[in-house]
C-alpha cells in the first residue's frame, strides 16, 4: 500500500513521521496505516472519530 493512496488526513500524519517530527514503530506502520486509513476516510463517521484514527499515527516512541 502506498501512503499516497490514503486520505489527506492520514497523509498529513504520515508526513509528520517522515519529517522526523513524530516517531513510529517500523514493523507496525503498514498495518496501522491500512486500518487507520479505513477509519479516517470513512465519511459516515464523525469528524472527531476520523481525526482520532489519524492521530494514532503520532507517537513519542523511540526506536532502541
Amino acid at each position: 500500500m502506498q501512503v499516497y493512496d490514503c486520505c489527506t488526513l492520514v497523509r498529513q500524519r504520515y508526513a509528520e513521521i517522515g519529517s522526523g517530527e513524530q516517531g513510529y514503530i517500523p514493523k507496525a506502520i503498514h498495518c496501522a496505516i491500512k486500518t487507520l486509513n479505513s477509519i479516517a476516510s470513512d465519511d459516515s463517521l464523525p469528524e472527531e472519530t476520523r481525526d482520532q484514527a489519524a492521530n494514532l499515527l503520532i507517537s513519542d516512541h523511540e526506536d532502541a
